[in-house]
């Protein structure tokens, strides 16, 4: 199911639970989880899928799409779980309905910036992302992946 305004709250306590958890560990509230999601969806060209299980939204893909010379790209900006739905093969299921969407949209590639540390990166490589570089997130040695994945040719 498509990712709507109607739900925004809860996109945003699932955001805040998911990255205050590991690998991140981040503090996020929900009050600004939940602007940070409203922002992505407000992009013109935003494109996001729900996962809901029982009446409930279990986890959310979100990101944006820009236009290069060579083709239309899309940036992963958030692909969350809730954490009791984490390993049930929600994210699996949503990251392969989104690349599945926008290639058939014409979308030349992906990418995305993920954890260095835990299961991320590996999770992303079966999707056939590569890793492409690395960088310190907060000067304190917190490493960051950048992965893309190419879908067609680059004229």
């Amino acid at each position: 199911m498509m990712v709507g305004h109607s739900r925004m709250n809860q996109y945003g306590a699932i955001y805040a639970a998911a990255f205050s958890g590991e690998p991140w560990n981040d503090d996020w509230t929900v009050e600004d989880a939940t602007i940070h999601v409203r922002e992505l969806l407000e992009c013109q060209q935003h494109y996001g899928l729900e996962c809901v299980v029982n009446g409930e939204v279990a986890g959310f893909i979100l990101g944006t799409s820009m236009l290069f010379h060579y083709g239309r790209t899309f940036e992963i900006n958030d692909l969350a779980v809730a954490p009791q739905y984490q390993r049930k093969g929600i994210a699996s299921q949503l990251l392969e309905q989104c690349l599945a969407d926008l290639k058939a949209q014409g979308i030349v590639g992906f990418h995305l910036i993920t954890a260095r540390e835990g299961v991320l990166p590996a999770f992303y490589e079966r999707f056939g992302f590569k890793k492409r570089r690395a960088r310190d997130a907060d000067g304190e040695g917190v490493s960051l992946f950048f992965y893309s994945k190419q879908l067609f040719m680059i004229r």
